[in-house]
């Protein structure tokens, strides 16, 4: 056992534990007893509890899970194993288990004593094997007859949930359903655990709150508590990445220099197409990541989203084009090198092929990163803008060397 040291006020550490990133708790907690580690552990989400385990050695690990009030530590043990984002990381102990053939008045006995350690809401039914074959809501077994048994009352062939399902298919399964505690078996039908439809909704809704911190580099375990030299290790080696890709396009810009240096307004209207092009793309991005949360994606023709994407892109940069070339022509009237109608017109197209360039962008990336066996959402927002600008300032000083020539 590691060495005792004085727990602090629970609350007050709790909150500061549910605050913090998972390698931060671990390393605040490291200190003190095991059984206090597993007792407040048992109190955070299971989701978070499972990844600040993983962060301490198995041998520490073993025995903080084997401390864990109530008998939950082989979940706790087994949980970890699971990939991330799958319902068996979020499994618990299910609380009351019975044989086939068990009396209601048996099991009703049996569960005054299990009630006034955890809350019961159904009554498993599980075959000598293992394998589940029946539900019992807590109040059917008030109003049945003590002499009956369980196989009576129950309700056959219950609905279940696979420890390997992520939670964007469970969420789909479950969503109509609103049980408030759902059945985890592997495929044979053995009853593993139990995970809560609560702590299923909230770990979906952290999820997708990670997301738009993933799409600039920020790492999922990284919270506002999160000791700043964690914080700066999570980031900088993205803004390194960022920092590269922005050379890119600098070169881009470079190449063009006799271009800009002919006609100075090109560099006035240089952020204007970056900037709208940006937008758009991170717009494709977002509704491609949130169709791949939801699982819309799945039956989809990936060309037919992304060919939807690019025509959006174009009409779009077509409608803002126009607006853009308008404020060209006033903006170079006074310049002599090209003719304000035309480099209007090239402001126009510029936009247009842009836009319709970060429309493909924005649904592609994602698409590829998975394709690759990465996250979809982590930095897509950095690569996006290295190829918005690259290909927005490219394609219109390049429209422009053209115009000049």
């Amino acid at each position: 056992m590691s060495t005792a040291a004085p727990l602090e006020p629970a609350d007050p550490l709790l909150s500061r534990v549910n605050r913090l990133d998972p390698k931060s708790a671990a390393e605040l907690l490291a200190p003190r007893d095991d059984a206090a580690i597993a007792a407040l552990l048992a109190r955070l989400h299971i989701g978070h509890a499972v990844e600040i385990l993983e962060e301490f050695a198995p041998e520490r690990r073993e025995r903080i899970a084997r401390a864990t009030p109530f008998g939950l530590e082989p979940l706790w043990l087994v949980g970890h194993t699971f990939a991330e984002n799958t319902v068996g990381r979020l499994m618990e102990r299910p609380p009351a288990v019975f044989a086939t053939g068990a009396s209601v008045g048996s099991v009703i006995e049996a569960l005054r004593e299990i009630v006034k350690q955890r809350m019961v809401t159904y009554v498993f039914v599980i075959e000598p094997a293992g394998r589940l074959v029946g539900v019992v809501a807590f109040r059917e077994l008030v109003f049945a007859d003590p002499n009956q048994t369980l196989d009576q009352i129950m309700l056959r062939e219950p609905f279940s949930l696979r420890p390997q399902q992520p939670f964007v298919d469970a969420m789909r399964e479950v969503v109509k359903r609103h049980y408030p505690v759902y059945p985890v078996c592997d495929d044979a039908g053995h009853l593993l655990g139990v995970v809560k439809g609560q702590t299923l909704f909230e770990q979906q809704a952290f999820e997708i709150s990670a997301q738009a911190g993933s799409m600039v580099g920020v790492e999922k375990e990284e919270r506002l508590a999160t000791p700043w030299s964690r914080s700066f290790r999570f980031r900088h080696p993205w803004l390194l990445i960022n920092l590269l890709t922005v050379f890119l396009a600098a070169a881009v810009v470079g190449f063009f220099e006799s271009t800009i240096n002919q006609l100075v307004v090109l560099a006035t209207f240089l952020p204007v197409l970056a900037g709208q092009c940006g937008n758009l793309g991170a717009q494709s991005l977002a509704v491609t990541l949130r169709g791949m949360t939801l699982g819309e994606l799945r039956g989809m023709s990936k060309l037919r989203l992304v060919g939807k994407e690019a025509w959006l892109g174009l009409l779009n940069g077509l409608v803002t084009g126009v607006v853009a070339g308008v404020g060209m022509y006033f903006a170079s009237r006074g310049q002599t090198v090209a003719d304000p109608v035309w480099l209007g017109a090239v402001t126009t197209a510029a936009m247009a092929l842009c836009c319709a360039l970060s429309g493909i962008a924005g649904a592609t990336i994602p698409i590829v990163m998975r394709r690759m066996g990465a996250d979809p959402a982590t930095a897509s927002g950095i690569f996006l803008s290295t190829i918005t600008d690259i290909s927005s300032m490219g394609v219109f000083l390049g429209l422009a060397a053209l115009l000049l020539a």
